[in-house]
């Protein structure tokens, strides 16, 4: 797995590299040589944060953690992707066999910072995403390795593209347009 060690308001140190490093290695089970992860981490006054995000061929797996040391950030995100794995292996054990993985939307930053100084709105960030066809189930499943509330992808059973969210009650929401 290539890793790539990012900081955010700080340079992280070889120690932490090294670290990230062998508590990724863990990770080598259930991805190939192909995946690659990005380690961001930031300091804030009382806590730091730790964010992993792991591209395997379009599928990502992500998890946040803070932490009052750094080291144990990354552990609880480690800790977090391989039970966010095990929970949906059944799934993806199949999108992996049957080679559907090429459908699944890879979501990809644009300009960082968009500020638009004219309206009362000010806009952060601004994401392009490509919209691949995939289904319900797939759309969903790529949103809870996210751990994002919401979702949008091209359904693939009537090409329009669509929404899926998660709902307060525990299920599951779709939006669709209507023509």
């Amino acid at each position: 797995m290539n890793i790539t060690v990012v900081g955010r308001k700080c340079t992280p140190r070889d120690s932490f590299k090294e670290r990230a490093d062998k508590k990724l290695s863990k990770l080598d089970k259930f991805f190939g040589a192909e995946a690659s992860a990005k380690v961001t981490a930031t300091v804030e006054k009382k806590f730091q944060t730790v964010e992993v995000t792991v591209d395997n061929n379009g599928m990502f797996f992500r998890a946040q953690a803070k932490a009052e040391n750094m080291n144990d950030a990354l552990d609880e995100c480690v800790d977090l992707l391989v039970r966010q794995i095990r929970k949906n292996r059944t799934k993806l054990e199949k999108r992996f066999r049957s080679g559907s993985l090429d459908d699944v939307i890879a979501e990809t930053s644009a300009a960082d910072d968009v500020v638009e100084e004219e309206t009362q709105y000010d806009v952060i960030r601004t994401k392009v995403i490509p919209l691949k066809p995939q289904s319900v189930d797939e759309a969903i499943l790529q949103m809870n390795m996210l751990g994002h509330k919401f979702y949008m992808f091209r359904n693939s059973a009537d090409n329009s593209v669509a929404l899926v969210y998660s709902r307060e009650d525990g299920g599951y929401g779709l939006i669709t347009p209507q023509e």
